[in-house]
């Protein structure tokens, strides 16, 4: 879980630390990247309303899940 203040703009820095793709996936945010093994990115998120967002690697989602708290 990761809390982040409302109303702001951020960005979230993504590591593929493993030896396959994966898939950083939102559905609630609208946000997908794929990113090669070694392969580091990022993605940057508009300011949220408070609430709680998921999101998943899309190519290993019962292994990879986190969730965005905006306070």
């Amino acid at each position: 879980t990761m809390a982040v203040p409302a109303g702001v703009r951020f960005k979230i820095v993504i590591r593929n630390e493993g030896r396959e793709p994966i898939e950083f996936e939102s559905l609630q945010l609208r946000k997908e990247k794929v990113l090669a093994p070694g392969a580091r990115s990022f993605v940057v998120i508009a300011p949220l309303k408070p609430g709680e967002y998921d999101f998943f690697d899309e190519f290993h989602p019962d292994t990879s899940k986190g969730r965005i708290v905006a306070k």
